[in-house]
């Protein structure tokens, strides 16, 4: 018998049996993932507990009462991959010091022999706990404490006031553990869109998984569970893999080794293997930012309930619920659905709720987001105008719109929107350039185009043609071409008119044109500003085109885009608007009035006083022919005799009533034959805010005060604001004015591009009344949470403003608008 054998004779299992099983574990084809993790485990398990009872028998006289094998941390949860440390507490009661030291080094050194990265400490309870107080991430390992062999009773107390003292001390070491996820992510990334992840560090990798399991641990608050057990498995797979194709215990997926992990699982090639990460780094990210949501909601309850309880005399606190919009209110600093709410009758719910939440900048309820999820019912093609509004609201709400949008598309609401946005999802770009994966880029785009909506006549086109410029990543061949076809059918499935889905499917063709012909073409060439001038087609579409690559650009890295770009493309664009400039248009030519229109008219005039009518619009219904037309909002028609101020008060009576206007016109109408004197007439597609619409003759009412000067419109929207808690929000750009050039020969046009808020025609109405500018006639559209106004005004002879007169008039409304 060699000495070796009596080694292992007397000591147990030795290294080379181990060694032996173990190899044949980890090549085996047949078993991976969960099962041959849980059998490492199980092996391992075996080998040390032969180690430990051997260790016993040398030196403790075979009695192995107050002392344990304890695993702990990846160990103790049984996720061994091939070249994991083995994470050890030898746990004793502190009776035997010297035989515990003699046990140590039988259990550590065969270990260390068999070359195996090994994470150990020896410890009393008494010391194991201190420790864990001191050191935050010794709690978080010691919270998977699993017993593996010695003293049953010395582990199970011990797992037992860890976990006690970790829902005690949970108020206090709970930031502490956000903390250092925060600190982790900002070091490592965001696992969902790095090209070369850290599987374990990145944020939504396996810490935060491993975070998670600690806060539902305190019993404070619990992660969403659904699909994150399936995502952390598929880390854990991935890491094998890369384990065993690296032969070396890393969490870092490189590019090189790519190709090799995903052939080692099965997969077609690296980007699958990559989109596969996303998703699940995409699942533990959500499920992360609501459970901390949670925690935080949870100890500010806490804080503040003892004071409150004590203010309403032992009685419980009931959370105050704010209206945002109709069926939606905020709650505790969430959007949550109203009591009423029905997502199974209303299916622009979950995009009224998405922009409502965007635009205050407040998250969106994971309660909320699921039950439009399980119950919403889909939308109708072409969508009603009422959802297209609130997708560009959505859109255009800045930084916020990330936060929401990701909320959505955790609960699978984007896809079921869009269906074509499944092809994008979590697909990466192995271009050193782009930051960020297609789908992510495409909502950052978003985000910058928000802040030109005051560049553009048509902020909505802008908005989702940024959403959708480079969907056709997503198919074979120029992603261009393929992306023109794509988004012509999106843009007529959300209900754009024919015009419109051509500029569209334009701009997505041509996304890339300017910035391409500007850095590789001689812009002093006639031809090549032509051929620009000839694909673009119009002014308005240049300046889309314009701000479309610059917001394109800036998402896609800090390399895309630079002054020297900037100037290039701004030089190629002016000569491009030189080609395509022409005579402005004149003032848009009146339809002729209708029948009710005039008799509106007639009235106004013989009663001296405003006439009202209200109707409702409707646009066809959609495909099932069995379904109700869809509102496209209540068309409120006034006529007034024309004096001053009529449209301050007009804005400021609707305004008060909480009406939001969609568009307006108002123009001076000619009387029929036998009537001396001309009539206002505006024209209004107004919807409420929420609830329901009030009576006309309330509107009426008002409108007769407000006119004759006995009702204070101002003060009643000022107290009003003033009613209401301050939210922080959106940003939004500033308000833009300027004085359209050419654009009429009969008035100067005044151009207003601003964010839509209640109120804000009421203020611009009365900027110019008291600029004793004339408004012959006016054109509002709100498109999404933009304002886009053109006034035609003129002095008080009737004639177009002098050009420093008009600009002076356009700086002191904006101004106005400002402040």
């Amino acid at each position: 018998m060699t000495s070796t054998d009596v080694r292992e004779e007397e000591e147990g299992p030795g290294p080379s049996g181990y060694a032996a099983a173990r190899l044949r574990l980890l090549t085996e084809e047949a078993r991976s993932g969960p099962p041959r993790r849980a059998a490492l485990a199980g092996l391992t398990d075996d080998w040390l507990a032969g180690l430990f009872d051997a260790g016993i028998r040398a030196a403790a006289g075979g009695n192995p009462r107050g002392v344990s094998l304890v695993a702990v941390g990846g160990y103790g949860r049984g996720e061994l991959s091939p070249r994991s440390d083995l994470d050890l507490l030898l746990l004793h009661d502190g009776s035997a010091p010297d035989a515990v030291a003699a046990l140590a080094e039988r259990v550590w050194y065969p270990v260390w022999d068999l070359g195996l990265a090994l994470d150990h400490s020896v410890r009393t309870p008494a010391e194991a706990r201190r420790t864990a107080g001191e050191d935050l991430k010794v709690q978080l390992g010691l919270l998977d404490a699993r017993h593996i062999a010695g003293d049953l009773g010395l582990t199970a107390s011990l797992r037992t006031t860890v976990l006690a003292d970790w829902r005690n001390q949970a108020p206090r070491r709970l930031p502490e553990l956000q903390e250092l996820c925060v600190e982790r992510a900002e070091r490592q990334g965001e696992l969902q869109y790095l090209l070369e992840p850290d599987l374990k560090e990145a944020r939504g990798g396996l810490r935060d998984a491993t975070a998670l399991r600690a806060v539902a641990a305190s019993w404070l608050a619990d992660a969403p569970r659904e699909g994150l057990d399936d995502a952390r498995r598929r880390l854990l797979d991935v890491r094998d893999a890369l384990h065993l194709a690296t032969g070396r215990a890393t969490d870092r997926l490189s590019l090189q080794e790519q190709d090799q992990v995903a052939a080692g699982l099965g997969l077609l090639d690296a980007d699958i293997l990559l989109r596969q990460v996303y998703e699940a780094a995409r699942v533990i990210s959500y499920a992360s930012d609501v459970t901390w949501r949670e925690v935080g909601r949870v100890l500010r309850a806490r804080a503040v309930r003892p004071r409150l309880r004590a203010m309403l005399g032992g009685g419980k606190p009931v959370a105050e619920r704010t209206p945002l919009a109709e069926g939606v209110v905020e709650q505790e600093g969430e959007v949550v659905l109203a009591r009423a709410a029905r997502p199974d009758r209303d299916p622009v719910l979950p995009l009224r709720a998405a922009a409502a939440a965007a635009q205050a900048g407040l998250p969106l309820s994971l309660h909320a987001v699921r039950r439009m999820a399980a119950g919403g019912r889909p939308l109708p093609t072409p969508w009603p105008a009422e959802a297209r509004e609130q997708l560009v609201t959505l859109l255009g709400s800045g930084r916020p719109t990330v936060e929401v949008w990701e909320a959505l598309e955790a609960e699978g609401l984007v896809s079921r929107l869009l269906p074509d946005w499944e092809r994008v999802r979590c697909r990466p770009q192995r271009n050193a350039v782009h930051v960020w994966t297609v789908d992510r880029h495409l909502i950052e785009t978003a985000v910058r185009a928000s802040e030109f909506t005051r560049r553009v006549s048509r902020p909505d086109l802008l908005l989702v043609a940024a959403l959708l410029h480079d969907v056709g990543k997503g198919w074979p061949g120029d992603h261009s071409v393929a992306g023109e076809i794509i988004a012509r059918d999106v843009a007529a499935r959300i209900g754009f008119d024919r015009a419109d889905v051509a500029v569209l499917a334009g701009l997505v063709r041509h996304h890339l044109l300017l910035v391409e012909t500007a850095t590789r073409r001689d812009l002093e060439d006639p031809e090549t500003v032509r051929a620009v001038a000839d694909a673009v087609g119009s002014q308005s579409t240049l300046e889309l085109l314009h701000a479309l690559t610059e917001a394109d650009a800036l998402a896609t890295g800090p390399a895309a885009w630079s002054s020297w770009r900037g100037s290039l493309v701004a030089d190629l664009v002016k000569r491009v608007s030189a080609v395509l400039a022409g005579n402005g248009p004149d003032e848009p030519e009146a339809a002729a009035p209708t029948a009710e229109q005039e008799r509106l008219a007639v009235e106004a005039f013989r009663t001296g006083g405003p006439v009202l009518a209200l109707r409702a619009q409707t646009e066809p219904a959609a495909e099932e022919p069995s379904e109700d037309p869809e509102p496209l909002g209540v068309e409120l028609l006034i006529a007034v005799p024309d004096q001053p101020g009529v449209l301050p008060a007009a804005a400021g009576v609707l305004a008060m009533h909480r009406l939001t206007v969609r568009t307006a016109e108002l123009r001076a109408l000619d009387l029929p034959d036998g009537f001396d004197g001309s009539v206002l007439l505006l024209n209004w597609r107004v919807a409420a805010e929420y609830g329901s619409l009030p009576q006309a003759a309330r509107l009426r009412a008002d409108l007769v005060r407000a006119l004759d000067g006995s009702l204070d419109v101002a003060g009643r929207l000022a107290e009003r604001d003033a009613a209401y808690p301050r939210r922080r929000g959106v940003v939004a750009p500033p308000p833009r004015v300027t004085v359209a050039p050419a654009a009429s020969r009969l008035a100067t046009v005044i151009e207003v591009r601003a964010q839509d808020a209640p109120g804000l025609l009421f203020r611009i109405g009365r900027a110019l009344e008291d600029a004793a500018v004339r408004v012959r006639s006016a054109h509002v559209s709100t498109l999404g949470a933009n304002a886009v106004d053109a006034f035609y005004v003129t002095g008080e002879k009737g004639a177009p403003l002098p050009g420093e007169e008009a600009a002076s008039l356009a700086r002191k409304l904006e101004e106005t608008l400002r402040g």
